[in-house]
């Protein structure tokens, strides 16, 4: 009778443990799924950049180096390997970028060329999109993380080596910049 009980138990535990190893397996595919998606996004991107700063180059010569830095940083995110590099290189992209808008707005000429306003809207539907999958792929790490770190299932993910992956955020520069007040002047 004990040999009993102790075999269900055994089954009980083998159970739960596929089961529980079966979810996080989703939930880490499903995140990776997500940033395949962004990854997406950031090739159009990426592809668009060249040709915007192409448009601006005429324009802009003495701001040379906010075109450095563009490029360097797209640069960076192209050659990026892996999830976690290449959300600190698109960190870094996004500040050049908006570097990048802050010095376009002193040229009112090129923001009424149509090839500019062209390529800006492109970029501006890109970067919704951007925003949107971000979203997505936040979310399912989120699902992971919580995954990881929960009782039970925290039993498993420790025994496979899983940790709490970091989330697609603005990070901290841009953040900054975001949470101050907009300045309008007519």
């Amino acid at each position: 009778m004990i040999g009993l009980i102790i075999l269900g138990v055994v089954v009980i535990l083998i159970i739960w443990y596929v089961m529980t190893n079966n979810r996080l397996v989703a939930l880490s595919n499903n995140r990776e799924n997500a940033f395949a998606d962004i990854d997406v996004q950031l090739k159009q991107r990426h592809d668009l950049i060249p040709q915007l700063l192409g448009a601006v180059k005429g324009y802009m010569q003495h701001e040379a180096d906010v075109l450095t830095r563009v490029t360097q940083a797209r640069s960076k995110a192209m050659n990026a390997t892996d999830v976690n590099s290449k959300i600190a290189a698109e960190k870094e992209l996004g500040m050049a970028m908006s570097a990048f808008n802050i010095q376009v707005e002193a040229y009112p000429d090129l923001k009424a060329n149509t090839n500019f306003m062209h390529l800006q809207q492109e970029i501006a539907d890109i970067e919704n999109k951007l925003a949107s999958v971000r979203r997505y792929f936040n979310s399912t790490t989120r699902e992971l993380n919580t995954a990881i770190q929960s009782i039970p299932t925290n039993i498993v993910a420790g025994m496979k080596k899983m940790t709490v992956q970091p989330f697609f955020d603005l990070g901290t520069e841009q953040r900054a910049t975001l949470d101050k007040a907009p300045e309008i002047s007519f």
